[in-house]
């Protein structure tokens, strides 16, 4: 029989590969961008955001922050060399003020991160502490992060339609939050079973929504969502 850092080893593989898939499904978006050379009504705030997110949950993976979470860094990382190339074509296409809006929220969130590591090496001497400082600010982004599609939900129930709310994104933002939550039980890392769990839950609310929804919605508005994907599809680990 499997110990349980075997099978919480698989059930990070199995998070990775939900992880990563979350992580492309914007393509659609900016290949869309990339073709009409603009970025239109698309909003930067999602990528920048998760920009930020996956550098946290990077340096929470670190060995001197936890133990035995290469899983995580592995995933995260990915993830921000994958937003870093989201915003870099946002920043291309857009025009001066958005320009100018991405510039001043990146440096913000460099000195943001600068602070926190400064905090963590030199304010807290062990890793339980250094866990719990940068635990809770990862968890208060992750709820932030998850919370998000409230505003889809809302809109669904609305105006009765999914149209806004792909259901395969849906499934794999449940099933992401699912596989991560159930990861960090195996080692009862709360940290990583809160937020995930309010996720898990949150992706079973618009699984729910859809089942109630889906046959409301016209055909046309059915297949109108591969341009509309950005208020929905914001990932985290």
């Amino acid at each position: 029989m499997a110990d349980t850092g075997t099978v919480r080893t698989i059930v990070g593989i199995v998070g990775n590969v939900i992880s990563f898939l979350l992580f492309l499904s914007p393509i659609p978006t900016f290949a869309r961008i990339i073709k009409d050379k603009a970025v239109k009504d698309f909003k930067s705030d999602p990528y920048v955001a998760t920009l930020l997110n996956c550098a946290m949950w990077v340096f929470y993976g670190l060995p001197f922050i936890t133990h035995d979470n290469t899983l995580v860094i592995t995933i995260n990382g990915i993830g921000f060399v994958i937003e870093c190339i989201y915003v870099a074509i946002f920043f291309v296409f857009s025009p001066g003020k958005k320009k100018t809006r991405i510039i001043i929220e990146l440096l913000i969130e460099v000195i943001f991160m600068v602070v926190v590591i400064l905090i963590t090496v030199f304010a807290f001497h062990t890793m339980k502490t250094r866990a719990l400082f940068i635990g809770i600010l990862c968890i208060i982004f992750n709820v932030f992060m998850y919370s998000s599609p409230l505003t889809v939900m809302r809109m669904v129930i609305k105006t009765k339609s999914v149209k806004y709310m792909p259901f395969y994104l849906s499934l794999a933002n449940f099933s992401n939050g699912v596989v991560w939550m159930i990861y960090g039980l195996l080692d009862f890392d709360i940290n990583l079973v809160l937020p995930n769990g309010l996720g898990a839950l949150s992706g079973l609310i618009q699984l729910i929504l859809y089942g109630i929804y889906c046959r409301s919605t016209k055909s046309d508005d059915a297949n109108d969502v591969s341009g509309n994907r950005s208020a929905v599809e914001l990932s985290s680990t």
